[in-house]
């Protein structure tokens, strides 16, 4: 028995080309799109959004006027302190932190919260700090001003 009887096909079935011709399988006269209307011509049918003639959606919210919209959703950025224990710096403030590209520079202010380790001494001012931080950043040996 040789090897060729053993080898498994790769020839992968095409799809049905609609609209080809009766020999094709699939197509002819409607190519399975039925008999006239929006959906049986080329580049027929609705967009996603449409709504049947109703005002859309899009239509029927407020418009929002003013640079409002384009603020950052946070206006305060969380830093743990793990994140601070990587930073070069021994003074960490708010331009430190976005020197550094830990936040974003959109961001006005920033927060210090206690998760993750800081071993290193660091002084931080100008940024908040919950407790657990506080703590954390001095019993490493910093301080927070």
């Amino acid at each position: 028995m040789s090897l060729l009887n053993k080898l498994s096909s790769v020839r992968k079935s095409l799809p049905k080309r609609v609209g080809r011709g009766y020999g094709s399988g699939k197509g002819g006269h409607n190519a399975g799109r039925g008999t006239k209307g929006q959906n049986s011509r080329q580049g027929g049918g609705v967009p996603l959004w449409f709504e049947g003639g109703q005002l859309p959606l899009i239509k029927r919210m407020p418009m929002q006027r003013g640079k409002s919209k384009l603020k950052v959703v946070r206006p305060t950025a969380e830093i743990n302190l793990t994140e601070l224990h990587n930073i070069k710096a021994d003074t960490i403030t708010l331009d430190t932190l976005k020197l550094e590209k830990v936040i974003d520079a959109r961001f006005k202010k920033a927060k210090i919260v206690a998760s993750g380790e800081i071993t290193r001494k660091v002084t931080v001012e100008g940024i908040g700090v919950t407790q657990g931080a506080k703590a954390a950043i001095e019993k490493a040996g910093g301080k927070v001003v």
